[in-house]
């Protein structure tokens, strides 16, 4: 039987976002580490259901978690403590490309995925194909399970165009992303759910057309070779 996230997991987080310094978490480190037990056996899971639709890259529950404790060296804000947990899954060798990502929060809980920051040669590449045949891009995120699930497109975007490319450009609206994300938030009651696992999976079985999108025009070049090593 699938891990539930415990609602006390949630109220561990909610406590923590009101009480966020040190003395309080380690008055209560007790309940950081049962919150952080459950959240490991619910990535174990995770990656074990992940594991029969995907190639992963191999990794244990406790590794796929993001430390709660905050880099304040740049920040303005100092406070020590991450208020979620987190977690992520990366795709296996450089055939598949996309990560997938969950991050808990009390009303801020999600699903994600994505290309966050592709480097300049890759967004140049999706850039190129999006300005030479747009149509297979615009039928996935017009899908109607896309547009169910995640909505729209996300992510940053320059103003007006992309060097190279003209600002009349038929798909200017996609050539402009910088970033391309899509995400799926979760209710409080959603992510305490027996189902809540299979949920989060089918959420990202249903980011896979988009990936292996991503994944066909990055490993090919503008005529559709196959890039060697």
């Amino acid at each position: 039987m699938a891990t539930t996230i415990s609602k006390s997991t949630l109220q561990f987080l909610k406590d923590l976002s009101k009480n966020n310094n040190r003395p309080w978490f380690n008055d209560n480190k007790d309940r950081y580490t049962a919150a952080h037990e459950n959240m490991v056996a619910f990535a174990e899971d995770l990656i074990d259901e992940m594991s029969h639709h995907d190639n992963l890259v191999p990794m244990t529950g406790k590794k796929s978690l993001f430390r709660i404790y905050r880099d304040v060296r740049f920040s303005k804000d100092k406070s020590p403590y991450k208020n979620n947990f987190a977690g992520g899954l990366k795709r296996a060798t450089k055939w598949l490309r996309g990560g997938y990502y969950y991050h808990i929060q009390p009303g801020e809980s999600f699903a994600g995925g994505g290309f966050w920051g592709p480097n300049s040669e890759d967004l140049k590449r999706v850039r190129q194909e999006i300005a030479a045949d747009d149509q297979p891009l615009r039928k996935i995120i017009a899908d109607p399970t896309f547009v169910k699930t995640f909505g729209t497109l996300k992510g940053d975007a320059v103003k007006t165009a992309p060097k190279g490319f003209a600002k009349d450009h038929p798909a200017i609206d996609l050539l402009r992303h910088k970033q391309f994300v899509i995400s799926r938030s979760f209710t409080e009651k959603e992510i305490t759910s027996a189902e809540f696992v299979h949920e989060l999976v089918q959420t990202f079985q249903d980011m896979r057309p988009f990936f292996d999108y991503m994944s066909d025009v990055l490993t090919t070049d503008a005529n559709g070779v196959p890039i060697e090593d």
